[in-house]
């Protein structure tokens, strides 16, 4: 059985189609150009002004070289990641085969170089052609991109919109009005707001959990308790963060399970939101160039070790 070899890189390869093997066989064509019954397999000359190598053909790319019409002399380009042949024309070497052509005959030049070359093709997709659009960090579009997105909203084929955002009571990008989340009144109006509420002890444990085994890291069931403290106290993301420093300093003193003298360690070396604002704070006077306001107010504590038994 016959197969297509088709090169992992997608690249778009621009070539001069100047021979087959057997030429009407090659296109899978009878003597009598008709399709020839049972598999088709065909040899294709490719050739540049520097390079030319011999492919076989598949069925695939052969049926596709009969519906272009594609013959000797041929310049063309073949998407490998799809098989899809564009003929752009008859080269030039070629112009004196035939004594009359077709006024809808065009020439171009051989083309040079390698036989495969990169080309960066955009596509531009509007917003009929996908069926959910998701937008985070939402708050980060201005007045006109959400003026754009009310007007398409309103038509038919709008696709189902989903936004994700973080912020509160936040400014409009372009303006100077503030609004929930950084996003119009009447945007809102429109939107079904999901309502979302900070993660339980238990949901905590077990997300923590799941991360230690993606990351590899054995935990014993204090420093699994300590470390869901921390996730509720801090953030759950400074809590993820610390499975990883808690593992590394568990193998620098040889053991195979993160004990809570280990997370203690990463606790220390690595400072928290709360920390680090409070640590500004107190010694912003020392840096160079400082903005705060001394009367300023921490959101939140820091974490304190008082309540773990050691």
């Amino acid at each position: 059985m016959a197969t297509t070899k088709v090169p992992e890189v997608r690249d778009l390869t621009r070539l001069e189609r100047i021979g087959a093997h057997s030429h009407i066989r090659g296109l899978g064509l009878d003597d009598a150009l008709e399709p020839r019954q049972g598999a088709k397999v065909g040899k294709l000359t490719l050739k540049t002004t520097e390079m030319e190598t011999i492919y076989d053909l598949g069925n695939k790319m052969i049926e596709s070289l009969t519906k272009e019409k594609v013959q000797a002399g041929d310049v063309i380009t073949i998407d490998k990641a799809t098989g899809k042949i564009c003929k752009l024309g008859r080269s030039f070497t070629r112009a004196r085969d035939y004594d009359a052509m077709g006024a809808q005959t065009q020439f171009v030049q051989c083309p040079e170089g390698e036989l495969q070359k990169r080309k960066e093709v955009v596509h531009t997709v509007s917003l009929h052609e996908i069926d959910v659009l998701f937008i985070d960090e939402v708050h980060m579009l201005d007045i006109e991109c959400f003026s754009y997105l009310n007007r398409a909203l309103e038509t038919d084929l709008s696709p189902v919109l989903i936004m994700a955002t973080n912020r509160g009571i936040t400014r409009i990008r372009g303006t100077r009005y503030e609004s929930p989340h950084g996003i119009p009144i009447d945007m809102l109006d429109r939107l079904v707001i999901i309502a979302t509420s900070p993660y339980t002890e238990k949901e905590t444990r077990q997300i923590l959990k799941i991360r230690c085994e993606e990351e590899d890291v054995e935990l014993s069931e204090e420093a699994h308790t300590v470390l869901t403290r921390i996730g509720q106290e801090t953030s759950l993301r400074y809590a993820i963060q610390l499975i990883t420093c808690a593992g590394l300093v568990c193998r620098r003193r040889r053991g195979t399970e993160v004990q809570v003298e280990d997370i203690k360690r990463a606790y220390s070396l690595f400072l928290d939101e709360a920390r680090n604002t409070q640590y500004m704070m107190e010694y912003q006077d020392s840096f160079l160039f400082n903005e705060a306001s001394h009367s300023r107010a921490l959101k939140r504590k820091p974490f304190h070790w008082s309540w773990v038994k050691l």
